[in-house]
């Protein structure tokens, strides 16, 4: 996302200047950045097709769901293509993003730099693109666990697992994809979850699962009920392995992207458990009565958001996750972004990058003095709500900036054309 940003920008001659604790490019997908939660097995959950930027495809040799060292090698192309790198300063990290006086005035922006320094400068405004994954969102668990006990932000190899019974708690894509490895190199399995999920196949009639749609637009409700029983003919029924069913409809929550899952489950490779009651020793109870000792228990259980170095009342939070117009711009100030905060089944990388031209065309429309800025800077104070399309996403920290993809992008690009437009 700030790569995307950066790249807009660019494009719209906006000057800027980026932070990155790391010494390179690759965020997330760089398993050695300081806050990277990539482990070794880690592949893309969505295709290459349905993923990469359009105006920079990934090379033809990349496989279908590529891997986490060729996105790293992708994002590094992709700095290099449009001349990226020399806009950044690696190895700093931001510590504190203080507005001065009212909206408008600038925000004073202090950072560590590579030499382990403190450094500030005054900007005029304030662009957030620090991620969605890195803070780990770890339970309370009644008792005490006298094993290991981990989670899966920490978790890099599955050597971890050798000779170990293991629990995995929670089955996210993440979860299903660590209990797949603890499967293959562990003693024991099981999986602990909490709800049902809609398990969806990585392909179908020997192409990637979500090339199927191509460019046929259904009504969600239709969408439902064909995607339905296309999950019905693949992977059957989840509960006939031990998992619940599901009390939500389909994409009311992420869906799991996993071919293996479900065939472990069938020959007896992984155990489904209930949610978890207490911890006592080694000894793990559960909600149905039922108990079993293990020696590693893994926490897939997701992420928070988290923007340490501004005050949470700047970025408008309610609940979950601030409030932002199309999860990106501050209802009143013009000169607070934060980019990335966007989650949608299919939304792609493509997606992300459109949010991060609308914003910079926005920040060159409001300088120009074009009637779209105003326009748009008129509707995100007059009030808004996300862009959900009129879905009942399930009450999670991790569903609270979910949006529809088809609603989310028509507004989005039609914005972006708007914005194309000339000044007043």
């Amino acid at each position: 996302m700030g790569l995307a940003m950066a790249k807009t920008l660019k494009e719209q001659g906006i000057p800027f200047q980026g932070f990155e604790l790391h010494s390179d490019v690759g965020g997330l997908w760089d398993i050695d950045g300081p806050k990277s939660t990539m482990y070794e097995t880690a592949h893309l959950i969505s295709s290459k097709t349905m993923t990469e930027f359009a105006d920079f495809p990934m090379d033809p040799e990349v496989a279908d769901y590529p891997s986490h060292r060729e996105l790293k090698t992708y994002f590094r192309k992709f700095a290099d293509q449009f001349g990226l790198r020399a806009h950044y300063l690696f190895g700093t990290e931001v510590l504190s993003a203080e507005p001065l006086g009212t909206p408008g005035e600038g925000w004073r922006v202090t950072w560590r730099d590579a030499s382990g320094d403190a450094q500030s400068d005054i900007f005029a405004g304030l662009l957030i693109a620090n991620g969605t994954l890195s803070e780990p969102n770890m339970p309370a668990f009644k008792g005490t666990f006298t094993g290991e006990l981990m989670h899966s932000s920490a978790y890099r190899d599955p050597d971890v697992f050798r000779g170990k019974r293991v629990l995995i708690v929670g089955a996210g894509n993440s979860g299903c994809d660590i209990a797949v490895d603890a499967i293959h190199h562990g003693k024991s399995c099981d999986i602990s979850v909490r709800r049902g999920y809609y398990f969806v196949p990585k392909y179908i009639f020997g192409r990637p699962a979500d090339t199927m749609g191509g460019t046929i637009k259904l009504p969600m409700w239709l969408k439902r009920r064909v995607d339905g029983l296309i999950l019905k003919w693949f992977t059957g029924d989840p509960s006939k392995y031990g998992f619940p069913k599901p009390d939500y409809k389909l994409y009311e929550s992420h869906p799991v992207v996993n071919s293996l899952i479900l065939f472990h489950a069938g020959h007896g490779d992984i155990k489904v458990r209930p949610d978890i009651d207490r911890f006592d020793g080694n000894t793990v109870h559960f909600r149905d009565g039922t108990k079993a000792d293990y020696d590693l228990v893994l926490a897939a259980t997701g992420y928070k958001l988290h923007y340490p170095f501004i005050d949470k009342a700047l970025l408008n939070w309610q609940g979950h996750a601030p409030h932002l117009f199309l999860n990106c711009m501050h209802p009143v100030r013009d000169d607070l972004f934060v980019l990335g905060m966007v989650e949608a089944s299919g939304l792609g990388w493509q997606g992300r990058h459109e949010q991060a031209e609308m914003v910079a065309r926005y920040i060159a429309g409001l300088k120009a003095g074009t009637m779209a800025a105003k326009a748009l800077k008129g509707e995100k104070q007059a009030g808004f709500t996300r862009a959900t399309g009129g879905m009942n996403y399930i009450d999670l920290p991790r569903m609270a900036y979910y949006v529809d993809k088809a609603t989310y992008r028509t507004a989005v690009t039609n914005w972006i054309a708007a914005l194309k437009g000339k000044p007043e």
